[in-house]
């Protein structure tokens, strides 16, 4: 089964054309999806081969609520319900439901099948999903924890595990780090998500690129309450104006990082900071699974960002992780079939770096439903 792998992105729209075997066959990236017309994406099918060559379609869906807790084919009352839980995640559902109509305008005869970076977290624990707030919002307003980066998560925990069993290494407590503009941390216990760091949004947890990472609601309500700034104005803030930009000025990890070598306090200070909570993030994560049998660090930053991986395994020795400081500086993803094993042997538990595969885990996700 040929799966096309549709992930619409606040810039962009991404194809991916996944053969039988995994490999890529053919990709195509074309503008943001508000500026995509039906008859680009048939010009971009055509390059690919034709919609002879797509057995399926599979998007990238950020928000399932509770509703959608794995891979869905999209008839007119589920796009319906998609629809429904765009207040839920409104910068990201719109994009992706945008992208699903306009892929199936060109391509009506081919099967949708909506993926949910969700679904990985519908396993969460009672204890890590819910919120110590009242009855009513909880149970009639739908206030939850439920995750986000989800096929990132399912993908690198899975392929980890496959990496280390095959070297007779214990398995069944695997933390993920996906670190790139988005950030958060997944507690997996034989396969399955336990707990993890975003929330009813996408904005609690680690510090990331332009977001904030959890802040005290209080401080929350103080601007609002006390120095007038509009809901809208935080929300802006907090979302687009803060993270790494808000305490560098620079949302690119690899320049605070390059600033904070050369001596600068203010990235320094930033980067610190992305560490502390990293690092006490990973230190919760391992507490929910009872202990670490292998760390691993994917997303743009986890894959290409050493100074960060040494810096965060480095304040985490009580949990059993140390890295091979050459092997972490190499950290070849190609020779290793997309994972590169960085941690120091001998160590208790393992430390890998898995390249972020979001489209193999969505044609996994549609192979399976349609099969």
């Amino acid at each position: 089964m040929q799966v096309l792998v549709v992930n619409a992105g606040s810039s962009s729209l991404k194809l991916r054309l996944v053969g039988d075997d995994d490999g890529v066959v053919g990709r195509a990236d074309l503008g943001a999806v508000g500026d995509v017309t039906t008859d680009d994406i048939r010009a971009a099918l055509d390059d690919l081969g034709g919609t002879a060559q797509v057995d399926a379609v599979g998007h990238r869906v950020v928000h399932g609520g509770e509703t959608f807790r794995e891979p869905v084919v999209v008839d007119d009352e589920v796009r319906r319900r998609l629809d429904d839980l765009t207040a839920l995640a409104p910068l990201h559902q719109p994009k992706s439901l945008a992208a699903l109509d306009a892929v199936t305008a060109a391509a009506p005869s081919v099967p949708a099948v909506a993926c949910f970076d969700t679904a990985f977290h519908a396993t969460l624990r009672p204890e890590a999903a819910v919120y110590a707030v009242p009855a009513v919002w909880r149970h009639e307003l739908g206030l939850r924890r439920f995750g986000f980066h989800g096929l990132s998560h399912a993908y690198a925990s899975r392929r980890a595990a496959d990496a280390v069993i095959a070297d007779g290494h214990p398995a069944a407590r695997i933390v993920t780090c996906h670190l790139g503009a988005g950030a958060s941390l997944a507690a997996v216990h034989e396969g399955l998500s336990v707990d993890t760091t975003m929330g009813f949004t996408p904005l609690e947890g680690l510090v990331m690129a332009t977001r904030s990472g959890s802040v005290d609601p209080g401080g929350v309500l103080w601007l609002v309450e006390h120095h007038g700034l509009a809901p809208a104005e935080v929300a802006d803030a907090l979302e687009h104006r803060s993270g790494l930009l808000g305490l560098a000025g620079s949302a690119d990890m690899a320049a605070v990082v390059e600033r904070t070598e050369a001596g600068d306090d203010v990235a320094g200070l930033a980067l610190a900071h992305y560490l502390h909570r990293l690092r006490a993030g990973i230190a919760a994560m391992t507490a929910s699974l009872g202990g670490l049998d292998v760390l691993v660090f994917t997303g743009g930053v986890g894959e290409n960002a050493p100074a960060v991986r040494a810096s965060a395994v480095a304040g985490l020795p009580f949990l059993g992780v140390a890295l091979d400081a050459e092997a972490n500086a190499r950290a070849d993803l190609d020779a290793g079939d997309g994972v590169a094993d960085v941690g120091l042997a001998g160590a208790a538990a393992r430390v890998l770096v898995v390249a972020a595969r979001e489209d193999l885990e969505i044609a996994r996700g549609v192979r399976a439903l349609l099969t």
